[in-house]
């Protein structure tokens, strides 16, 4: 049962301006006390913007929240404190997971020993400015004391603004980033809606969360899009050239995996061309002369077999010998002297052919061009399905728009609409993008980080993916990336790899592309990527934190995923609440017929899916 907090009681709102403005404060429009302000204000270093008001109305644990400027003279706000609420939960005994602003960045561990999920982080590699000073979770965050309730903090809308989350002197705070837009006086802005709520079933707390950030973004479930026409309504299939050839693929690799796909593994419907097709960055209409042959004479091949032609393409990004960055400058985010942005000054560069530079959404021309790549590709090329990769980029810090009274949300998604118009009934998937932003305007979110053939990426990437299940079916398809099965040149895969990292897949309950070269395919291994098709679309829901068991809810029969992260042995422990005939789902072993608590050893880094019926 989930109960409802006081909500926003006693908090308090501030604003952080810009220093050349005088000093004000705010706060809301009851409950809060001066000595609020008082005490914590300097002990979280936020100013008290007096002439600037928080307006709020709540429903249950939601509460929508607007900003206004009651004062006389303009007022450019960046940060705005719309929570700050005491906690007492035991800092060594109180699990946390806090989501990033970018795809790859993801924390959990312990408030008083958080662990990033992977070391390509906002604070550190995206050099996002909130999250150097003090770590920032955007958009989401848990806490869960060992054997208590969690208690959820979630923004439920991501319009124009991002929200994030920061733990400070025992309080949380939540922050909307004004990005130092200017109020007018009289001046109103909605915020983004804010969601506390705490509750024994976690599971539950995120689905609210999900169903809320559905709502707000007109997300239909059973997810069928955005209401363009029928996106899949069970997750997509396919291959992907990326994982088995990299930027050097070829057109004929391309025609040899599809020989094998279309003879051994035809429900493998999606046939994706990855980065390496173009000559150059941004010039994504043309082939390079290293694909040997024209992509679309491969594409059409695809389609003529049967099969739903798929491209990869990072629509906000150019390299500087691109020839749409040398003929359109005025379409990217400038430097403070109205030249275009280098990203590598402001965050990453780019990992392949930077530094990037970044297409500015709110320039009307950029976004012409985006609809019309993305309709030439859907309407003359045939593609069904768009990898758009590199799309932080779209919601860079740092520069300047040419819309100088829109944040960088505002950019980013008007751009997404703008490919979503030219892509038509076509299925955008997301890759390295803003997770917030994206709500609403793609069909499927890549949930981790690149999968590589080594056991240290399979359990990283695993974590990652699993421990956004909540958002599969409600926000958009989760992409876990690639199954990787095969040995590459330097890298092989044992059996128990190979069936740890099935049993994640499988726990997604996401989207399936195979990343190998399935000409080359062990017939175990391909037997195995079989068993993962049809994907089932419901992801597990698991009993807490630590992963360790899983359970889909499948009509007529209970799939159990069973992980053990460690390295060594350890007795894993389910319920079968019903008398059930267990097997293995990979092996066909029988369990025999088991009722109430089941104990299973598992060996070190391993994984077992079970079937209960």
């Amino acid at each position: 049962m989930i109960s409802r907090r006081d909500f926003l009681g006693a908090a308090i709102a501030l604003a952080r301006v810009k220093p050349r403005d005088p000093v004000m404060g705010a706060r809301l429009k009851d409950r809060a006390r001066d000595d609020d302000f008082a005490s914590q204000n300097a002990a979280r270093g936020f100013s008290r913007a007096p002439a600037v008001e928080i307006q709020r109305e709540c429903d249950g644990p939601f509460c929508r929240l607007r900003v206004v400027n009651r004062g006389k003279t303009p007022i450019r706000l960046d940060d705005v404190v719309v929570l700050d609420q005491p906690i007492v939960f035991p800092a060594t005994r109180t699990a946390l997971y806090g989501e990033g602003f970018q795809m790859l960045s993801q924390t959990g561990g312990t408030m008083a020993a958080p662990v990033d999920y992977s070391q390509y982080t906002d604070a550190k590699h995206y050099r996002i400015p909130a999250a150097d000073r003090v770590p920032s979770y955007y958009g989401l965050l848990t806490l869960t004391p060992f054997g208590g309730d969690t208690h959820a903090y979630a923004f439920t809308s991501c319009a124009r603004f991002s929200g994030r989350f920061q733990i400070r002197d025992s309080a949380v705070q939540a922050i909307v980033d004004c990005e130092g837009l200017t109020i007018e006086p009289g001046g109103s802005w909605p915020l983004e809606e804010l969601m506390v709520a705490s509750g024994s079933d976690r599971s539950a707390l995120l689905n609210q969360v999900a169903a809320r950030l559905a709502k707000n973004h007109k997300v239909a479930r059973p997810f069928r899009g955005r209401g363009r026409g029928d996106a899949p309504s069970t997750p997509p299939t396919g291959w992907c050239s990326w994982y088995c050839f990299g930027p050097n693929v070829t057109a004929q690799q391309v025609l040899d995996n599809l020989d094998v796909i279309a003879k051994s593994m035809p429900s493998l419907e999606y046939i994706q061309i990855d980065d390496g097709y173009q000559p150059a960055m941004g010039d994504w209409l043309e082939t390079g002369a290293a694909f040997g042959g024209s992509v679309r004479t491969v594409l059409a091949e695809i389609r003529r077999r049967g099969f739903q032609p798929a491209i990869w393409v990072a629509p906000f990004i150019a390299e500087e010998q691109s020839h749409l960055f040398e003929r359109h400058p005025d379409w990217f985010i400038k430097d403070d002297h109205g030249q275009p942005l280098r990203s590598d000054r402001v965050t990453f560069g780019g990992w392949r052919r930077g530094p990037w530079y970044a297409i500015d959404g709110t320039h009307r021309g950029a976004r012409a061009h985006l609809e019309h790549v993305f309709r030439t590709m859907r309407r003359e090329w045939g593609c069904t399905y768009f990898k758009l990769d590199a799309t932080f980029w779209g919601a860079m810090h740092g520069g300047r728009l040419h819309d100088r009274r829109a944040t960088r949300i505002d950019a980013y998604r008007r751009g997404m609409q703008a490919i979503g118009r030219g892509a038509g009934d076509g299925f955008l998937l997301g890759c390295n993008h803003p997770i917030w932003p994206s709500i609403g305007v793609i069909h499927g979110s890549r949930s981790s980080n690149d999968i590589k053939r080594s056991w240290d990426r399979i359990a990283s990437t695993a974590r990652q993916n699993l421990s956004r299940n909540w958002q599969n079916g409600w926000l958009w398809w989760n992409d876990p990336d690639a199954v990787v099965l095969a040995a590459d040149v330097t890298n092989a895969l044992t059996d128990a790899d190979c069936q740890f990292h099935a049993t994640a897949i499988y726990a997604t309950g996401g989207m399936v592309l195979s990343g190998d070269d399935l000409t080359k395919i062990p017939d175990a291994r391909a037997a195995m990527l079989r068993k993962l098709l049809p994907p089932t679309g419901i992801a597990a829901e698991f009993t807490d934190e630590t992963l360790t068991v899983g359970v889909v809810k499948l009509p007529g029969a209970r799939m159990i995923c069973l992980f053990n992260w460690d390295d060594r042995s350890d007795t894993v422990t389910f319920d079968v609440p019903q008398p059930s005939t267990i097997t293995d789902y990979w092996t066909d072993e029988s369990l025999g017929r088991r009722k109430g608590t089941v104990a299973i050893v598992l060996p070190p880094r391993t994984a077992r899916l079970l079937k209960a019926v």
